[in-house]
């Protein structure tokens, strides 16, 4: 680390970018050992993440004017925002990138939808991507826009494919209650899954251990279809489960991006993960973290 970039403690400075969820389950792992600021464009969040023990920066990606007090802030950037919601590039990753220093740590949190629909086929990183939609070509823009930056500063990325995030207050209890329609098992797809805890943990070993301009599956051991995950929440919550109908049906009745995401299907391997990064997984499978919920507190 550059001695400028070290406080009194000692610490190194590290950067969130895109500080939602997964950012404030981030920050207890970190306040030991980074002097730790998070870019947020809200002015209401900026009390809250005082109060996590974070420096908060107002600014906003999509005004670049607004990143100036960023040049040279920190050496280390966890990238958690989205990209925009329209085109098929991402604007703001291009401007997080002209604020980045030369010889910089960066992570970069994309997902696994970059791969599009495989048709069920188990797979490691070594696969190429292949977005069949607009959303998932916006990640792959920001990945190769990183990969330029990490090649022509000296940077180190890396890059963590991300699928279904869930939690304990992330499951699809609306959903349910509504009575939305998965699809029959034969038309249905498989889907993957990570605990928001776990990635936390995951994106605070990838910045120690991950290798270079390195890509990791950071998904769980469950190999579920979607329709069986819904039924494995219903199950837990006391909630019907979704009616099922055939892939024809299922186009009349939900919007054009949830049918998008019952679209894919797709199982991910996550040896690199474990192997390179040293992942212990709090939460192995969506059934863990649902008996955990019906379990009486000890």
């Amino acid at each position: 680390m550059k001695n400028k970039q070290l406080n009194g403690l000692g610490r190194p400075r590290l950067l969130i970018v895109g500080c939602g969820d997964v950012g404030m389950r981030l920050i207890p792992l970190l306040r030991s050992r980074f002097r730790v600021f998070a870019l947020t464009s809200q002015s209401e969040r900026l009390s809250e993440l005082r109060s996590a023990g974070v420096i908060p920066i107002l600014g906003n990606l999509d005004n670049p004017q607004s990143l100036y007090r960023l040049k040279g802030l920190a050496d280390i950037v966890v990238h958690l925002a989205p990209p925009p919601m329209q085109g098929s590039l991402d604007q703001r990753t291009r401007n997080l990138v002209a604020i980045l220093p030369r010889h910089g740590r960066l992570v970069y949190v994309s997902t696994t939808g970059v791969y599009g629909d495989c048709k069920g086929a188990f797979f490691d990183e070594t696969r190429t991507v292949a977005p069949v939609n607009a959303r998932a070509e916006r990640r792959v823009d920001a990945e190769r826009v990183l990969r330029r930056w990490a090649r022509h500063h000296e940077g180190k990325l890396s890059i963590l494919r991300v699928p279904g995030i869930y939690a304990a207050d992330r499951l699809p209890l609306e959903r349910l209650r509504q009575g939305t329609p998965a699809l029959l098992d034969s038309d249905d797809v498989y889907t993957n899954h990570i605990h928001a805890d776990d990635l936390a943990q995951i994106i605070a070993l990838a910045l120690f251990r991950a290798q270079p301009l390195r890509v990791y599956h950071t998904v769980d051991d469950s190999a579920l279809k979607m329709g069986d995950y819904f039924d494995q929440v219903a199950t837990a919550f006391k909630l019907p489960p979704p009616p099922r109908v055939p892939r024809a049906e299922l186009s009349k009745q939900v919007s054009p991006m949830l049918l998008s995401f019952m679209s894919e299907s797709r199982r991910l391997s996550n040896q690199r993960m474990k192997t390179e990064l040293g992942v212990r997984l709090r939460w192995p499978a969506v059934s863990d973290l649902l008996a955990s919920l019906q379990s009486p507190p000890t």
